[in-house]
Order: C-alpha cells, then structure tokens, then sequence
C-alpha cells in the first residue's frame, strides 16, 4: 500500500481483542470491546509550528495504545485501518 498521511496524522491498523482472559476464560465476540491498540503503518511528516517542523514521535511498525474516540475508520485495500492526529495517541507499547 502506498499511502502518506499529511502534517501530523498517522495511519493505525487496529489489533485484534484478546478472545480469552489470563485465566482461560473464553470471552464471545458480542461481548468483546473494540481495541484501542494498534500497528502504526504510515505517519506524516509532522506539524509546522512557528515555521519550524516539530517531527513525529511515532514511527512505522511500532504499537500504540489511543484514545477511544479518536480519528476516522477507513478501509484501505480492504483492510479496516484508523487515520488519527498524532495527538490522539496516548502511549507507546514497548
């Protein structure tokens, strides 16, 4: 895919929920929330701010954990992806 978000949005591919807790309880798919960790797939090049360009945090490949509301879902070649301002983005998982 060849996609390159603008200024500060990033491209997520959304990870799928655990479909069993730690201790072996099956959880059903009506029953499941929607993930709010995701793959970063494409970042723009960052945010203009007094004429200087503040790069991004967030780098292809690395997981990210983001706010529940944020961004717009999208299907990119078939594949449901999130294209979200880099601030939405609360942590990344190490």
């Amino acid at each position: 895919m060849n996609i390159k978000p603008l200024a500060d949005r990033v491209i997520v591919r959304p990870l799928a929920q655990e479909s069993k807790t730690k201790s072996g309880i099956i959880i059903p798919d009506t029953a499941k929330e929607k993930s709010h960790r995701g793959e970063v797939i494409a970042t723009g090049p960052g945010k203009y701010d007094d004429g200087k360009l503040n790069p991004m945090t967030v780098e292809k490949g690395q997981i990210v954990l983001y706010k529940e509301y944020a961004g717009d879902e999208f299907k990119l070649e078939g594949e449901e992806v999130i294209i979200l301002k880099e601030e939405d983005i609360i942590a990344i998982v190490e």
